[in-house]
């Protein structure tokens, strides 16, 4: 059952806790603004477990370098604790990540279930 995050007023979304992964559904703009608060939220969630995580941003309308920096920070922190961080991507994050060349460090995916695969195989 989802549950809903507290983020900021143009960030929401939800976590859900499967066996073992943790899915955010994410919507909004991920940037400056929003940036810290995301960040300490998913870290938290990280320290709590699972450690193998999904960012479904597939509905994230922009991101910033702030954003691509949390990303960064969120994926060495699920690496340090054993774990995995997968992005569900579109079109807009996917090109928005390419231009700094972080498409395979971010480990970008096309959808759901390619995330969960991709877990299932490690």
């Amino acid at each position: 059952m989802p549950e809903p995050l507290t983020l900021t007023v143009s960030l929401r979304g939800t976590r859900e806790v499967g066996n073992d992964y943790q899915l955010f559904r994410l919507t909004g703009l991920l940037d400056a603004f929003s940036e810290a608060t995301f960040r300490k939220a998913i870290s938290q969630c990280i320290d709590e477990g699972p450690t193998n995580i999904i960012l479904d941003l597939s509905k994230i309308d922009f991101v910033d370098s702030s954003g691509l920096g949390a990303l960064v920070q969120l994926v060495k922190k699920a690496q340090t604790a054993e774990g995995t961080l997968q992005i569900v991507s579109n079109p807009r994050v996917t090109q928005t990540v390419k231009l700094v060349r972080l498409e395979q460090f971010l480990s970008l995916q096309p959808s759901l279930d390619a995330a969960l695969e991709k877990i299932k195989a490690t």
